[in-house]
């Protein structure tokens, strides 16, 4: 697996021109956060999760679906599993409560072990 500090965005893509390789490692540790259970709790509870531009964000992080973005996340599954549940109103209203980020938590942690 690639490492976030070896990435550089192609010069003739569009969506990221422009970007410094700084800013793009950002974005590859601030949606690898979004995989943890309580940070999403926490992003909900600053009401970020109700503000139309970091969910316009949100929709921009998507590119780390692309095969040549996804090999720069440590844990590419759990990773893309939260930032497509974060696209859902509904996730993003369900995640403020305890039990939802406990089951998620629980999920996680099951997921590392190997547990069915």
């Amino acid at each position: 697996m690639a490492d976030a500090s070896s990435f550089k965005p192609d010069a003739d893509e569009d969506l990221h021109g422009g970007y410094t390789r700084f800013e793009i490692e950002l974005e590859v540790q601030f949606v690898q956060s979004l995989s943890n259970p309580y940070y999403m709790n926490h992003l909900a509870s600053q009401k970020l999760l109700q503000d139309p531009s970091f969910i316009a964000y949100l929709k921009y992080l998507q590119y780390f679906l692309r095969p040549e973005y996804t090999k720069y996340l440590s844990y590419p599954g759990p990773t893309l599993k939260a930032l497509e549940l974060l696209q859902q109103e509904k996730f993003r209203q369900d995640i403020l409560s305890p039990e939802t980020v406990a089951r998620l938590a629980e999920g996680g942690v099951l997921a590392s072990i190997g547990a069915k």
